[in-house]
This record gives C-alpha cells, structure tokens and sequence, in this order.
C-alpha cells in the first residue's frame, strides 16, 4: 500500500507540473489527454496533502503562491528523478523506451528528416515518436514536446541548443520573370524586380554577400507576397510571381530542369544555421540522448544540407 501512494504522489507532482508550464488547468488537462475535472481533483489532492495552497486561480488568470513556486522547483527535481529512475531500471543497456515528442520545420519534416527518423524506430522497437510539424518557435513551458529542430531561429539562452548543420541558400526566379526585365547585374538591380518573402527570414530587405571579396549588400525588395512555406514559395517563383531566397535543396531540380533560374550566384544569403532545442534538465532520458545523437550524426550529411561552417 505504502508504494501505491508514493506512484500516487509521484503523478500528483507531474500533473502539478503540467498545470504551471500549460498555463491553466485545461490546457493541462489537453496535453495529459484526460478531463479538467481529473486535473483540478489531482491539484486538490496534492493541495491536500503538503497542507498548503500552490495556486491562486480567477476567471481569466492562475498564479503560483510562494509554497506553489516552491514546490514546483523541488516537483521538477523529483519527476527528473523519477523518470532517470524508470529509464535505469527499465532498460540497463541504455535502450531508449516511452514517447519521444519532437516538433520539426513542415518542409523539412515531412522530407529529409524522414528516412532518418524511420530507421531510428525500427532500430529502438520500444521507442515511439509522436512527429509534430511546425514552424513557429517552441514555447517549451506551454507546449508538451521533449525537443525542437529549429531552421534559422535565433538561439534562446534559456534552453540548451545544439547547432547540427547549415541549409545553403539560393536567389531565384522563373525564366519568364526575368525575361520582363533588363538583365541581372549587380544585387541593387534586384529591387526593381517583384519578390516573394520567406517571412520567418526576411520581408522587406535581403542581405548578400560577395563569395569572393566579402562584400556586403543589404538590398530592399517589395514583396508580392508573404508566406511562411518553403513550397508556396517556390511553386510560386516557378509561376513567375517573383524572386526568392529560397533553402537550396527545395530548388535544386528546378534549376536542373530550367524551371528556376540562380541569379547572381556569386552573391549569396547567409546559410540558415539548424539547431536541436531542448529545454535544460538535471537528467535526460535515453530517448532523447540517442535523438541527439543521430541528429549529430545525420543531419550534416542529408540533401541540401552542410556541415556548419564554424565546425568545419
């Protein structure tokens, strides 16, 4: 009976932690996949048990007490243990176990990392991995994720990130778009042209740099459209609305083919640096240390992609 309730209290703490870093009880109860009701009578318990009151809660806003701040801080120390001691016991050759929650760029995601990931799962049988693709930057304190792959984000201090490789990238545009105009020379002539922005990346000014002498351009452009999708964006240069600075390895065919053309190519974009975001813990289970490193691995070697030049 005495171990039951220390289970108990160890999932008392854990939805306690959810409750904080998903901001309210509901969105608690969303990631837990259970019912606000469950959520609410866990904190109750939990509430019950110390003899104190972690959370002050109104219509429209909760906030930790002192005692709820404390105990927040010593629940993490001990869920970090619980779950260091479940991954020793449960598996001692270090096989990685349980669901390891990954968010990924869409393109990115759902192409190169693809073949990796797949021999990753069947390489770990008792490992599954729920594959979430987004672009947006990953607020780790109200989203339930293990790690982020992050294409070009500025690194957040607070998190521990790992830089894996760079993308190359390249400035395009249709042949029938270049054909309406006089011929490309120089970066400054670019701005007379109509644009499509990567808007995670730029939106109303480009930056290039000669490959050779290391001279800077900072050219302006006046997009005719904003988008947040390597493909629109390229299926979109195809068509002929625009140029674009585009991911390499999105429009190595269609250079290829003559669908695309590189202008300039002695004048490039900074690569994007690709990092491996995870939130910092006192203990970090297999799952996610056998994750990182097959990203090291991988990722310097997959299409369109390089080792970083800082590495080299």
């Amino acid at each position: 009976m005495k171990r039951q309730e220390r289970i108990d209290r160890v999932d008392l703490m854990r939805t306690f932690i959810r409750i904080v870093e998903a901001g309210s009880l509901s969105a608690a109860a969303r990631q837990l996949v259970t019912t606000q009701a469950t959520v609410s009578r866990r904190l109750q318990s939990l509430e019950t048990l110390l003899g104190v009151k972690l959370l002050l809660r109104t219509t429209h806003a909760m906030k930790l007490t002192d005692d709820g701040e404390r105990c927040y801080q010593h629940a993490k120390r001990v869920a970090d243990a619980w779950v260091a001691l479940e991954d020793e016991l449960s598996q001692s050759d270090d096989e990685p176990v349980g669901i390891l929650r990954v968010r990924a760029p869409h393109a990115f995601g759902q192409e190169q990392l693809l073949g990796p990931l797949t021999e990753f799962l069947e390489r770990h049988p008792q490992l599954s991995v729920e594959w979430m693709l987004n672009d947006k930057t990953v607020d780790f304190l109200s989203v339930n994720i293990d790690c982020a792959i992050r294409v070009g984000a500025e690194v957040d201090p607070a998190t521990v990130s790992v830089l894996l490789a760079e993308v190359p990238r390249s400035l395009v545009a249709s042949p029938a778009l270049l054909a309406r105009f006089p011929a490309i020379e120089t970066p400054q002539q670019l701005s007379a042209l109509p644009w499509i922005a990567l808007n995670t990346f730029y939106q109303h000014e480009i930056h290039l740099t000669h490959q050779q002498t290391g001279e800077a351009e900072q050219v302006p452009i006046s997009p005719r459209l904003f988008t947040d999708s390597l493909y629109a964006a390229r299926n979109t240069a195809i068509s002929g609305l625009g140029l674009a600075v585009i991911s390499s390895w999105v429009v190595e065919e269609e250079i290829r083919n003559g669908k695309l053309v590189s202008l300039l190519p002695e004048w490039q974009a900074a690569p994007l640096p690709v990092h491996l975001v995870y939130p910092w813990a006192r203990y970090y289970p297999a799952r996610l240390r056998k994750f990182l490193q097959l990203m090291r691995e991988v990722m310097p070697g997959l299409g369109g992609m390089r080792q970083p030049a800082r590495q080299a």
